[in-house]
């Protein structure tokens, strides 16, 4: 998706003190059986360049060749060359790309100077392609896109990811107007995504479509406990300076006259994993459960749902106590809504 931060043009940068203190709390949060995924996101990560972006790299090298982390950048990819293929080959890094679509449909996707991206990101994931570097995509899928979907899909499984994300646009951060697209233009725009898939066989898989049929097969085998288990993330997310915010990266930088700064603390002076311990007292954490728990008792989406995500709620409706947001609206619902009415015209047929 886009950078919704709201300083994403400044070139702080964060120290290796900072990435030490992440990786002190991730080898708190992690056992030899399990696997944290560090994601480097915000802006665009490779601006801070090869050598700086090792010596952060440097502080998890123990845990990652204990199997208790994994890499991953997202990325428009305009930076990569050689030497970065190199790099991320060589500490093992998962590559996500930002793209839209054809060049008609990746017109917001400029550089600082206003200048369009397209040609360079397409540049950098051909390199990608020539070292062998598995790759997925994401697009943000606006008014433009939502009418053409089979374009956009052909588009992006053309240049070679192994997964394919579609994010409708979403009003977070500092995007703070409405995307504009109805429920049921994006109840079509997923019927026509399914419909693509079935001639598609072989091809990338699609992450929306992957995610629904992992819930559908647990649920028919009777394991919709498992499910349950990957709904709610506090996804801690950590600034340059080491401040943290829990629930969504968007509420990075981000004040408010009510909730002040979501700040969970700075891991600097407190491990992440106490954080967690202590985020009962956040308050937009409790609202996020209040909504939560509303969610369940409401929605009968909220099985395969599990709430959706917090950003929305505060981004859209201004409170993490509510419940239904466009993003359930458009990429939950209309997902669900869109299978019934395809399996309906099939069995009709």
């Amino acid at each position: 998706m886009y950078c919704y931060l709201p300083f994403r043009r400044l070139s702080n940068e964060m120290s290796p003190e900072i990435a030490q203190a992440v990786a002190d709390s991730a080898a708190d949060l992690t056992d030899p059986g399990g696997q944290l995924d560090i994601v480097w996101h915000g802006g665009e990560p490779l601006a801070l360049g090869q050598r700086k972006f090792t010596a952060l790299l440097a502080p998890f090298e123990q845990l990652r060749h204990a199997g208790r982390i994994q890499h991953s950048v997202q990325t428009n990819a305009t930076l990569i060359d050689d030497e970065w293929c190199d790099l991320l080959a060589r500490y093992q890094v998962r590559v996500g790309v930002s793209i839209d679509g054809p060049a008609a449909l990746n017109t917001r996707r400029v550089d600082l100077r206003g200048r369009p991206a397209f040609d360079r990101i397409v540049r950098g994931i051909r390199r990608l392609r020539d070292h062998g570097i598995r790759f997925s995509v994401i697009a943000v899928v606006g008014t433009e896109g939502i009418e053409q979907p089979e374009s956009l899909l052909d588009f992006l499984a053309d240049l070679g990811p192994h997964t394919i994300g579609l994010n409708v646009e979403e009003m977070e951060g500092v995007n703070d107007q409405r995307c504009g697209i109805a429920q049921d233009q994006a109840e079509r725009f997923w019927q026509r995504v399914l419909n693509w898939r079935r001639t598609h066989d072989g091809g990338p898989a699609l992450r929306e479509l992957d995610r629904l049929a992992d819930y559908l097969y647990l649920a028919r085998s009777g394991q919709r406990d498992e499910w349950c288990r990957y709904g709610l993330d506090p996804i801690p997310t950590v600034s340059v300076d080491g401040d943290v915010v829990l629930m969504s990266p968007e509420l990075a930088g981000i004040s408010d006259d009510a909730y002040g700064d979501f700040l969970a603390g700075n891991v600097r002076s407190q491990s992440i994993s106490s954080m967690l311990a202590q985020a009962h007292r956040l308050r937009y954490v409790r609202e996020f459960m209040t909504g939560l728990s509303r969610c369940q008792a409401e929605c009968e989406f909220f099985d395969f749902c599990r709430g959706a995500q917090a950003c929305n709620r505060y981004f859209e409706n201004g409170s993490f106590a509510t419940t239904e947001t466009d993003y359930c609206r458009l990429t939950r619902q209309a997902l669900i809504t869109a299978l019934h009415t395809s399996t309906k015209k099939e069995i009709a047929a």
